[in-house]
């Protein structure tokens, strides 16, 4: 598995910067196909004196490789170093005398790494985007320029289109995908699969008889968000949308979860937006910001809140609203978010349009005074997260494409 960027260690602290959902994915796929008895190697930057290779679980180790130094890069900065890394994995490669099966990537940075690796060894790699420059351009909005410098999304798109025409298959997380594949990028290709993201549902469950919840510090009546904040989660919908609803439930809260401990000047400044929002519509004593939460108390989040909402202006799947519901927890989710492709609005979540405040506001009194909505569709999104989102049918599925990858190589 190639995975570049983020902070990926056997326990990562999601909400640091690059490191959430992607992260989480890598693990918990490599940790359930080695528990299938295929051992799986992690390539990653090293940074920060993080020791060269760490080991995750039985069969699955992280293996950090130098490249721009010791401080942390962010993703849209990494591309002048990945030359580097490929040098660098090539060299470590050959001289512990390790091969391959199977290279697997993750987003365009890692794909770069791998076609450029796979190159040089006269292999194949297999390729996850897990979200695609041209689609995220598309759906950011704010200024043009602003946008670029930030994202540079020239550049992105520019590797995007070259890792299409070299892997030799594709696993993407959604219909979605497949769709903005063809219609922003020209795929053409037939040689993928399409497999959700995945729970941990041994973690992500409801509460047994004789088990007591965790102590958290929250609200008795709660709306629930968590993640990273960046601009593209829409959290400044979704305060607009609570903001429309506080007269009419008055013992409503909203919980914003996640972030990172020490956030970055474009964290800091979509913070300081939503207390701007916060304090314009007089909201204050509704909105609770918890920080970053430590993984063992995020099954209570969860399960502790009155229902949990996606609002993003665009997310490749949304494994956030898969945990809610792996809990039990009713889901809202945003109609720009590749899980509601496995979704039915109405029986197992609701969907809304993030940026219409209104109809997500309605969506919020509907699970908030309805009883008998709120436990149909909980319900069915536990049944749901049960059948489709487990990791051991995902990674089942990963392993026979593999398998059948592996077989075509060797005819060829």
């Amino acid at each position: 598995m190639l995975t570049v960027h983020g902070y990926v260690e056997s326990h990562p602290t999601l909400g640091k910067t690059d490191t959430g959902g992607q992260v989480k994915y890598v693990l918990e796929l490599s940790k359930t196909i080695a528990k299938k008895g295929i051992k799986v190697d992690i390539y990653t930057r090293q940074f920060q004196h993080k020791k060269s290779i760490s080991n995750v679980s039985r069969g699955v180790r992280i293996i950090r490789i130098p490249c721009g130094g010791k401080k942390f890069i962010p993703k849209e900065r990494l591309l002048p170093y990945l030359d580097t890394f490929v040098r660098n994995m090539d060299r470590f490669i050959r001289k512990e005398g390790l091969k391959y099966d199977i290279y697997h990537s993750h987003y365009w940075d890692s794909g770069y790494v791998a076609m450029k690796l796979t190159e040089k060894i006269g292999y194949f790699f297999v390729h996850t985007f897990h979200s695609l420059g041209a689609w995220k351009k598309d759906n950011m909005g704010g200024d043009a320029k602003e946008m670029e410098k930030i994202y540079r999304f020239k550049e992105r798109i520019r590797q995007e289109r070259m890792i299409y025409g070299k892997t030799r298959a594709l696993v993407m997380t959604s219909i979605d995908m497949v769709k903005n594949s063809k219609e922003l990028y020209g795929y053409t290709g037939k040689n993928h699969i399409v497999v959700p993201a995945g729970v941990n549902t041994d973690i992500y469950r409801p509460l047994k008889r004789d088990e007591k919840e965790k102590r958290i510090d929250v609200p008795h009546n709660y709306i629930f968000w968590v993640g990273r904040f960046d601009t593209n989660k829409g959290l400044t919908y979704l305060l607009k949308a609570f903001a429309e609803i506080v007269t009419r439930s008055k013992d409503l809260f909203l919980v914003l979860g996640g972030g990172s401990k020490h956030p970055k000047p474009k964290e800091k400044k979509l913070i300081k937006e939503l207390h701007r929002i916060i304090r314009k519509k007089q909201i204050k004593s509704r909105v609770f910001f918890t920080h970053h939460i430590p993984d063992k108390l995020m099954p209570s989040y969860y399960r502790r809140a009155r229902f949990f909402v996606l609002p993003s202006k665009f997310e490749p799947f949304g494994m956030t609203a898969a945990e809610a519901m792996a809990c039990g927890t009713p889901a809202i989710v945003s109609n720009r978010s590749g899980i509601r492709k496995y979704l039915k609005n109405g029986e197992n979540c609701l969907i809304v349009n993030p940026s219409n405040k209104r109809k997500m506001s309605e969506a919020f009194s509907k699970l908030d005074k309805s009883g008998s909505l709120l436990e149909k569709i909980s319900g069915n999104a536990l049944r749901l997260a049960r059948d489709k989102f487990s990791w051991v049918p995902i990674a089942e599925k990963n392993i026979s494409f593999y398998n059948k990858l592996y077989r075509d190589n060797m005819q060829r």
